[in-house]
């Protein structure tokens, strides 16, 4: 089989750093799932994004379609001749060039016709125009007067099939092997001579790296250099390394300084300023402490490096001129104060003011405080100030900065301290893998600050669908989970539900809606620990007594470790036969102490014994090492007695003791769920 290596490459302006990878696996995704369609192979797929070009090599390209045979049955030979000649008619041959075949012990009439496969040259144009086209974006752009949209104009396009360009003309532009270089330094345009030498080319010509992930990698090294250099360390955050990557195409560290006044401003402050504005990675020494430099990652590798130096360390002055100025304006004023302007801050349409929210986090975290043992008058505290330094000036600037410019300003304010530390971490976790509050208060603030915006924007009918969840109620949900499992809070989620239901003069009706919507989220938590999902389902569906979060994650934990046992299979499936007598038995609710076991078999009284012997007070754990020690009296008393048995006071008994199994499994959870 011929093969040949195909390269797209859509050229553009400037794409939005944000979605490049995504634009990127898009226009990937969809290029093969069009070649697989039309059943031409390949070996394997290399996608390629900088900040002005997609690009898609397929290796290995079968260069023609396979031919295929064709095979049409058509009505039986005992049909009318009607419908034989119809038949053929849609065939375009005469009912005499049909044959007459068996199927499924009739004859019919069959067409056969041997379809020659395509050239897959001929193809391409029609397969890469709907690749493109199908590539997900929510805010199109139109250019000049054309009738054609992307994320941003295009302005050029290379077709290349081996060696040979590929004719077509898509978004109106026609295709060519001629790229584009940078901007401003070495060859503007150039030609690339075959599809396999396209990266290579691009390295050689106009020393840009098309490949994202090698790219990445350069840049953490170069950052990492210029560190070293400085003797200092630089922290690199992935997600700022992403959009770095994104912005450039030809990568060059180089290291500037800022004045060392600015020091006396939050570090957090500097931080933002320097990463979220200008996309610079900041310093520290052995330390840890915040150094007066940064690192830019410019996109051209100049003879000169002292120009591009002076530019950026222009750049970030004023911005963390504006920074400092914030911040001694802001102390003036201080949190109480700045209580009242949230009345006129909308929360939510329907919801009220911030001002209404931080008044019903207070009476919330107070309530929480008391369950968990915090300082109910600190954690009220800060919750009536948690929202506070979103009318300040700098978090009106830099908006990353709210929670934790309140707890320097509840600091510059006399607050107490556990105050502030609670009203600075309040919004943790504020994504997978992020931190929990240090201190109880901030649990509590926490907890009530996303217990009030689960409740109320649930409760004002925002529920999140499958695939849509614009308030980020799933996360929220999530955090409030991660914090009271991981924190060991035993807070009863049904009560806490109901009492923030209350403070938004909800009916509490829809309390029990939203603790099923939080407890849903359980799954996805112990996705990500490797737990399977029966586990959590097997847990919830248990109708015993516990509203605790952390009591659900400790019964989770002793099922996961349960499944991993050998003799689970064998218990599970004599739970689902249990659950299958009991069913349809009216007398499984009796007990077995009211029962005598004068007539009763001797694998009666040994499973009697045996479960007398579980301790329900038990741990967990050890509630399921018990469970897995009873298997062999079970297997017993399947094998040798008859649970309906004629006599009635026989039968009673062994729906009693096989009620009771069940009770005693139901106490951690209803292992029917586990079965495969």
């Amino acid at each position: 089989m011929i093969t040949q290596d195909f390269l797209l490459e859509l050229g553009t302006e400037e794409l939005p750093p944000k979605l490049l990878k995504q634009l990127s696996n898009s226009l990937s995704n969809n290029l093969t799932q069009q070649l697989k369609a039309l059943n031409l192979s390949f070996n394997k797929v290399s996608a390629f994004a900088t900040p002005r070009r997609l690009a898609v090599l397929v290796h290995d390209l079968q260069a023609q379609q396979e031919n295929q045979t064709i095979q049409r049955r058509g009505p039986a030979v005992n049909a009318p001749e009607q419908a034989l000649e119809g038949f053929a008619k849609s065939c375009g041959v005469d009912k005499e060039n049909l044959a007459k075949k068996a199927f499924n012990g009739v004859d019919y009439y069959f067409f056969t016709q041997e379809k020659q496969g395509r050239k897959t040259q001929d193809l391409l144009p029609e397969v890469v125009n709907l690749a493109i086209k199908k590539i997900p974006i929510t805010r199109a752009m139109r250019w000049a007067d054309l009738d054609f949209n992307f994320a941003r104009p295009v302005h050029w396009l290379v077709m290349l099939l081996g060696n040979n360009t590929i004719k077509a003309n898509i978004m109106g532009l026609d295709s060519g092997n001629t790229t584009r270089g940078m901007r401003f330094t070495g060859e503007k345009m150039f030609d690339i001579d075959n599809a396999k030498a396209y990266q290579t080319t691009l390295l050689e010509k106009a020393q840009i790296q098309a490949d994202f992930a090698m790219r990445k990698e350069i840049i953490r090294n170069q950052v990492i250099q210029v560190a070293s250099a400085n003797n200092a360390q630089a922290v690199i955050d992935e997600y700022l390394l992403d959009e770095v990557c994104a912005l450039v195409e030809c990568p060059c560290a180089v290291s500037g300084n800022f004045d060392k006044k600015f020091l006396k401003v939050p570090e957090e402050v500097l931080i933002s300023a320097m990463k979220s504005h200008q996309k610079y990675f900041h310093m520290v020494d052995k330390q840890g402490k915040l150094l007066p430099a940064f690192i830019a990652v410019a996109n051209i590798n100049p003879t000169d490096l002292s120009v591009i130096i002076d530019g950026n360390e222009r750049v970030i002055r004023p911005r963390l001129s504006d920074a400092e100025f914030f911040y001694e304006q802001d102390k003036l004023t201080t949190l109480e104060s700045r209580i009242s302007k949230l009345d006129n801050v909308l929360f939510m349409d329907g919801l009220g003011s911030m001002g209404e929210k931080v008044r019903r986090i207070e009476v919330l975290s107070s309530y929480v405080a008391d369950i968990i043992g915090a300082n109910g008058a600190n954690s009220a505290r800060a919750g009536l100030l948690s929202k506070t330094d979103l009318v300040t000036d700098m978090v009106g600037e830099f908006a990353d900065l709210q929670g934790v410019m309140g707890g320097y300003y509840a600091l510059n304010d006399g607050e107490n301290i556990a105050v502030a530390t609670a009203i600075s971490e309040h919004y943790y976790p504020r994504f997978s893998g992020d931190r929990l509050p240090s201190t109880v208060e901030g649990l509590c603030v926490a907890v009530a600050d996303k217990v009030d915006s689960i409740v109320g924007i649930y409760g004002i009918g925002h529920k999140p669908t499958g695939s849509k969840d614009p308030y980020a109620l799933k996360r929220s949900a999530l955090g409030l989970l991660r914090i009271m499992i991981e924190a060991k809070l035993t807070l009863n989620l049904s009560e806490l539900l109901f009492e923030s239901s209350k403070l938004h003069g909800f009916n509490t009706d829809i309390a029990a809606k939203i603790r099923h919507f939080v407890l849903e989220r359980l799954e996805s938590y112990y996705q990500d620990k490797g737990i399977d999902k029966a586990a959590v389902k097997a847990v919830l569906a248990a109708q015993h007594t516990s509203t605790s979060v952390y009591d659900y994650h400790l019964r989770i934990k002793a099922i996961h470790e349960f499944m991993q046992d050998k003799n689970s299979s064998g218990l599970i499936e004599v739970n689902k036969r249990i659950k299958n007598i009991l069913k349809d038995s009216h007398e499984s609710t009796i007990s077995v102490d009211m029962i005598e076991f004068d007539n009763a078999s001797e694998f009666d009284k040994e499973l009697h014994q045996a479960l007398e012997k579980i301790n329900i007070n038990q741990d967990y754990p050890a509630m399921i090492v018990a469970f897995l020690s009873l298997k062999p009296v079970i297997d017993d008393f399947f094998d040798n007695v008859m649970v309906n048995d004629e006599n009635p006071a026989l039968k009673k008994l062994r729906l009693a003791l096989i009620n009771r199994i069940r009770a005693l499994f139901l106490r951690v959870a209803d292992i029917t769920y586990l079965s495969k």
